[in-house]
Protein backbone atom coordinates (compact mmCIF):
# COMPACT_ATOMS: atom_id res chain seq x y z
CA UNK A 1 0.00 0.00 0.00
CA UNK A 2 1.31 3.25 -1.40
CA UNK A 3 1.05 6.80 0.81
CA UNK A 4 -1.72 7.64 -1.68
CA UNK A 5 -3.95 4.62 -0.52
CA UNK A 6 -3.17 5.45 3.14
CA UNK A 7 -3.85 8.78 3.00
CA UNK A 8 -7.09 7.81 1.73
CA UNK A 9 -8.10 5.61 4.13
CA UNK A 10 -7.97 8.65 6.75
CA UNK A 11 -11.79 10.09 7.11
CA UNK A 12 -11.97 14.01 7.73
CA UNK A 13 -14.40 15.22 10.21
CA UNK A 14 -15.30 19.13 9.86
CA UNK A 15 -15.89 21.00 12.99
CA UNK A 16 -14.37 18.36 15.65
CA UNK A 17 -13.61 18.97 18.37
CA UNK A 18 -14.50 22.37 18.21
CA UNK A 19 -16.45 24.48 15.02
CA UNK A 20 -13.83 25.48 12.65
CA UNK A 21 -11.53 22.29 12.91
CA UNK A 22 -10.97 19.71 10.47
CA UNK A 23 -10.21 16.97 12.29
CA UNK A 24 -7.94 14.16 10.42
CA UNK A 25 -9.44 10.77 12.04
CA UNK A 26 -6.97 8.20 11.75
CA UNK A 27 -9.07 5.20 13.61
CA UNK A 28 -9.93 4.61 9.95
CA UNK A 29 -6.82 3.97 8.83
CA UNK A 30 -6.09 1.80 11.97
CA UNK A 31 -9.51 -0.29 11.08
CA UNK A 32 -7.78 -1.55 8.04
CA UNK A 33 -4.89 -3.80 8.35
CA UNK A 34 -3.28 -3.24 5.35
CA UNK A 35 -3.05 0.48 5.29
CA UNK A 36 -1.78 0.18 9.66
CA UNK A 37 0.97 -2.56 8.52
CA UNK A 38 2.45 -0.23 5.75
CA UNK A 39 2.06 2.85 7.53
CA UNK A 40 4.44 1.38 10.22
CA UNK A 41 6.53 0.05 7.67
CA UNK A 42 7.22 3.11 5.88
CA UNK A 43 7.90 5.37 9.33
CA UNK A 44 10.31 2.58 10.04
CA UNK A 45 11.99 3.03 6.65
CA UNK A 46 12.17 6.47 6.77
CA UNK A 47 14.21 6.45 10.40
CA UNK A 48 16.20 3.89 10.44
CA UNK A 49 18.81 5.33 9.00
CA UNK A 50 18.73 8.00 11.73
CA UNK A 51 21.36 7.92 15.15
CA UNK A 52 18.57 7.52 17.91
CA UNK A 53 18.41 4.76 20.70
CA UNK A 54 14.92 5.63 22.38
CA UNK A 55 11.33 6.50 20.66
CA UNK A 56 9.24 8.44 22.42
CA UNK A 57 5.51 8.20 21.94
CA UNK A 58 3.29 10.92 22.28
CA UNK A 59 -0.15 10.29 23.57
CA UNK A 60 -2.07 8.88 23.11
CA UNK A 61 -2.09 8.58 18.90
CA UNK A 62 1.33 8.78 18.86
CA UNK A 63 1.30 5.25 20.65
CA UNK A 64 0.12 3.30 17.78
CA UNK A 65 3.15 4.24 15.84
CA UNK A 66 5.88 4.79 18.30
CA UNK A 67 5.81 1.47 19.75
CA UNK A 68 5.93 -1.18 16.25
CA UNK A 69 9.00 1.72 15.23
CA UNK A 70 10.84 1.04 18.36
CA UNK A 71 9.95 -2.96 18.67
CA UNK A 72 11.09 -3.02 14.58
CA UNK A 73 14.54 -1.24 15.32
CA UNK A 74 15.13 -2.86 18.98
CA UNK A 75 14.95 0.60 20.77
CA UNK A 76 13.87 2.06 24.31
CA UNK A 77 10.21 3.28 24.64
CA UNK A 78 9.45 5.72 26.68
CA UNK A 79 6.00 7.53 26.71
CA UNK A 80 5.19 11.18 26.73
CA UNK A 81 1.64 11.04 28.70
CA UNK A 82 -0.74 13.62 29.60
CA UNK A 83 -0.55 14.97 33.56
CA UNK A 84 -1.95 12.40 35.79
CA UNK A 85 -1.26 9.12 33.83
CA UNK A 86 2.57 8.23 34.98
CA UNK A 87 2.66 6.48 38.22
CA UNK A 88 6.58 7.44 39.05
CA UNK A 89 7.92 10.69 39.14
CA UNK A 90 7.59 12.62 36.08
CA UNK A 91 8.66 15.86 34.41
CA UNK A 92 6.68 17.82 32.63
CA UNK A 93 5.77 21.05 30.07
CA UNK A 94 3.36 22.84 29.27
CA UNK A 95 2.60 23.36 26.39
CA UNK A 96 -0.55 25.67 23.49
CA UNK A 97 -2.25 23.01 20.86
CA UNK A 98 -4.59 24.89 17.95
CA UNK A 99 -7.69 24.35 20.32
CA UNK A 100 -6.13 24.60 24.14
CA UNK A 101 -3.10 24.17 25.95
CA UNK A 102 -2.01 20.74 27.94
CA UNK A 103 0.85 19.47 29.37
CA UNK A 104 3.43 16.43 28.49
CA UNK A 105 5.07 14.17 30.85
CA UNK A 106 7.80 11.96 31.22
CA UNK A 107 9.28 10.12 33.63
CA UNK A 108 12.70 11.42 34.91
CA UNK A 109 14.71 8.69 34.89
CA UNK A 110 13.25 7.76 31.06
CA UNK A 111 15.63 9.43 29.33
CA UNK A 112 19.35 9.21 30.20
CA UNK A 113 22.15 12.06 30.02
CA UNK A 114 23.42 11.56 26.21
CA UNK A 115 20.32 9.61 25.22
CA UNK A 116 18.85 10.42 21.15
CA UNK A 117 15.61 10.24 20.74
CA UNK A 118 12.77 10.15 18.42
CA UNK A 119 9.98 11.47 18.71
CA UNK A 120 6.20 10.04 17.21
CA UNK A 121 3.20 11.34 16.90
CA UNK A 122 0.12 11.12 15.01
CA UNK A 123 -0.11 14.91 13.87
CA UNK A 124 2.07 18.31 13.54
CA UNK A 125 -0.62 21.09 13.76
CA UNK A 126 0.83 23.98 15.41
CA UNK A 127 3.78 21.78 16.45
CA UNK A 128 2.80 22.69 20.45
CA UNK A 129 3.47 19.01 21.57
CA UNK A 130 5.86 17.88 19.42
CA UNK A 131 7.90 20.95 20.47
CA UNK A 132 7.12 20.72 24.04
CA UNK A 133 8.00 16.99 23.91
CA UNK A 134 11.36 17.59 22.40
CA UNK A 135 11.84 19.94 24.85
CA UNK A 136 11.66 17.93 27.47
CA UNK A 137 13.59 15.08 26.47
CA UNK A 138 16.38 17.79 25.83
CA UNK A 139 15.71 18.97 29.60
CA UNK A 140 16.26 15.18 30.85
CA UNK A 141 19.55 14.82 29.12
CA UNK A 142 19.10 14.17 25.40
CA UNK A 143 21.77 15.14 23.04
CA UNK A 144 19.69 14.80 20.27
CA UNK A 145 16.00 14.90 18.95
CA UNK A 146 14.01 13.75 15.65
CA UNK A 147 10.87 13.79 15.20
CA UNK A 148 8.11 11.70 12.88
CA UNK A 149 4.75 11.88 12.25
CA UNK A 150 1.96 10.69 9.74
CA UNK A 151 0.32 13.40 9.09
CA UNK A 152 1.70 17.65 8.62
CA UNK A 153 -0.32 20.34 8.78
CA UNK A 154 1.54 22.65 6.81
CA UNK A 155 -0.26 25.74 6.71
CA UNK A 156 -0.65 25.57 10.52
CA UNK A 157 3.49 26.31 10.92
CA UNK A 158 3.81 23.48 13.34
CA UNK A 159 6.42 21.56 11.33
CA UNK A 160 8.58 24.69 10.26
CA UNK A 161 9.00 25.35 13.99
CA UNK A 162 9.77 22.21 14.55
CA UNK A 163 12.58 21.89 12.11
CA UNK A 164 13.75 25.43 13.31
CA UNK A 165 14.20 23.91 16.94
CA UNK A 166 15.23 20.34 16.38
CA UNK A 167 16.28 19.65 12.68
CA UNK A 168 14.48 17.57 9.53
CA UNK A 169 10.52 16.59 10.39
CA UNK A 170 9.98 13.49 9.14
CA UNK A 171 6.41 13.28 7.77
CA UNK A 172 4.05 11.20 5.52
CA UNK A 173 1.36 12.82 4.62
CA UNK A 174 0.34 16.27 4.04
CA UNK A 175 -2.95 18.06 4.41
Amino acid sequence: MDIKQIKESITTVKDYPLKGIVFRDITTLLENPDAFKSTVDIMVEKVKHLDFNVVVGVESRGFFWSAPIAYALSKSFVLARKPGKLPRKAAEKHFTLEYGTNTVHIHEDAIKKGDKVLVVDDLIATGGTAIATAELCQELGASQVHTIALIDLPKLGGSKKLADKFGEVITLIDY
